[in-house]
């Protein structure tokens, strides 16, 4: 039985080869979607189609998005996951390290959604998912850029919810915490023991559990009439 309802359909997922966007690339290939990431550096995971793409380029975007139609099919689902950090506390912060940012985690967004959703529309159907952060909604020292980013797909997310809704286009934010990944495990010792006392379910988040939130928020079945929420995946962190 397919319970989320997404056999077969098209997913586009950015920064799906590492981390938590490896572990959606897994878990929408479990579903039985048809799966195609964007990568930087490396490929990840199998997929019917992963390709390097650099989401701060807008021409680079839409040769993805025109691959992925061309070579796949019409896409339905779209994950926003891409993103860096570039962490300090914001005196100390660069232009440079600014921008960069904002550029790939909130610009890269734009330059990914700009060709797809009037496809989408177009068609009738689809779902978005943005991967924002638990500090995207608390903030956190030293992530003044991040969080600036973070928040802003919220807005951004909850916007494309009041206009897709017409369209049949459901847009809808995943926000984790804390999550075992590369990013987290180089955390100092005492630094990840401090924010562990903070999270109540005294553990991080397995990328996989983040993944399947994101799956749930995708499916016409589970989520069909959720739209312009947010799912916290922070072990009450935050709520």
């Amino acid at each position: 039985m397919d319970h989320f309802g997404l056999k077969d359909r098209v997913m586009f997922v950015t920064g799906g080869n590492r981390g938590i966007g490896a572990a959606i690339v897994e878990v929408l290939n479990k579903t039985g979607a048809r799966v195609v990431y964007t990568y930087r550096n490396e490929p990840g995971p199998q997929a019917e189609l992963a390709f390097r793409a650099d989401v701060t380029d807008p021409a680079s975007m839409d040769e993805a998005i025109d691959r992925t139609e061309n070579e796949v099919g019409p896409i339905y689902g779209v994950v926003l996951n891409a993103g860096i950090t570039k962490d300090n506390l914001f005196p100390r912060i660069s232009v440079e390290d600014w921008y960069a940012v904002i550029d790939t985690n909130l610009n890269g967004i734009f330059n990914t959604l700009r060709p797809i959703v009037p496809r989408l529309y177009d068609r009738g159907s689809g779902s978005l998912v943005f991967i924002s952060s638990v500090v995207g909604e608390q903030g956190n020292i030293g992530q003044a850029n991040y969080a600036a980013s973070k928040s802003a797909v919220i807005g951004l997310a909850k916007t494309l919810g009041l206009e897709g809704a017409r369209y049949g286009v459901r847009s809808n934010v995943v926000a984790p915490g804390f999550t075992s990944t590369d990013m987290v495990k180089a955390i100092p010792e005492k630094v990840q023991e401090r924010i562990l006392q903070k999270i109540p379910l005294r553990r991080f988040a397995d990328p996989e559990e983040v993944a399947w939130a994101v799956a749930f928020m995708m499916s016409p079945l589970m989520a069909g009439y959720i739209t312009g929420d947010v799912l916290s995946v922070n072990g009450g962190q935050y709520t």
